[in-house]
């Protein structure tokens, strides 16, 4: 049976069946907003001093971006400003896009950044080659059209300006396709796939409020190079990051303090503009 129901993400009737809350009609790209989620992130990135966006994350970011006092960086998909605030410590002039009003309502309670609600791949509010560098930290896993975001980015760029992403690491961290698993003495990674392409509804709050959801997509390693290349761009560099959290004492707890230390969470990848 067809009803006339209300949409729980543009809100607009539509036809939906019995047992469907989401209609066809909105943008992709609205869906895998965090928006929905952003008191939750804010909270969660702001009062966790164990994070890895804290303790991992930002000091390696930090160490590879060399700011330099005055150029102009871009962090896209800027969420609350976490990453964005602290360029801006380092003498930058900073520039945050976020496709969510929620999540830069926040980031605007600091001054020192200019943000703007934005679709990652329409930044018609800059000018061509004026950004020295681009930021797309663990978000862009999380945009349908990725390869339109990267050629975005090159329109953006100054001539050999710099793009640093930050990824869950693609090769080991699946949505619903990769898990921790225990043999008895080994622990390991098990992936059930990892070059097909997918898309998957991710729930925000493990154990709690399970229709808080948003999307992620998984690509392979050869997805990214090639619209790397494609785009103007040449990889520069490649780190891959591991968890700097240890377990508690247990019978597994040298098992996965190693394991933990031989399969990375995150990629990170460096790319120059090179036309």
């Amino acid at each position: 049976m067809k009803l006339m129901r209300e949409c729980r993400i543009c809100h607009s009737k539509s036809v939906l069946s019995s047992q469907s809350t989401e209609c066809y009609n909105v943008p992709m790209d609205k869906q895998t907003s965090w928006g929905k989620v952003a008191n939750w992130y804010n909270a969660l990135l702001e009062t966790d001093e164990d994070s890895y966006q804290k303790k991992l994350i930002l000091p390696n970011l930090l160490r590879l971006l060399e700011i330099k006092k005055g150029e102009v960086i871009l962090d896209l998909a800027c969420g609350q400003g976490f990453f964005a605030r602290e360029f801006a410590k380092s003498g930058a002039k900073v520039i945050g896009s976020d496709i969510s009003p929620e999540l830069i309502e926040i980031a605007k309670q600091d001054k020192t950044v200019q943000y703007h609600v934005s679709e990652a791949n329409k930044l018609g509010y800059i000018s061509n080659q004026t950004i020295d560098k681009v930021t797309v930290v663990l978000s862009l896993q999380n945009i349908q059209n990725a390869s339109e975001v990267i050629h975005e980015i090159e329109r953006v760029l100054k001539p050999e300006g710099k793009l640093l992403m930050v990824l869950n690491h693609p090769a080991f961290r699946i949505p619903k396709q990769s898990t921790w698993a225990w043999d008895g003495k080994t622990q390991y990674r098990r992936l059930d796939a990892y070059l097909s392409e997918s898309m998957e509804k991710i729930q925000m709050h493990p154990g709690d409020k399970p229709w808080e959801k948003t999307i992620s997509f998984h690509r392979p390693l050869q997805f990214y190079f090639k619209a790397l290349n494609k785009n103007g761009f040449s990889v520069s560099r490649l780190e891959e990051w591991v968890s700097h959290k240890v377990s508690e004492s247990g019978p597994k707890k040298a098992a996965e303090d190693k394991a933990r230390h031989e399969f990375p969470l995150f990629l990170f990848l460096e790319a120059i503009k090179t036309c």
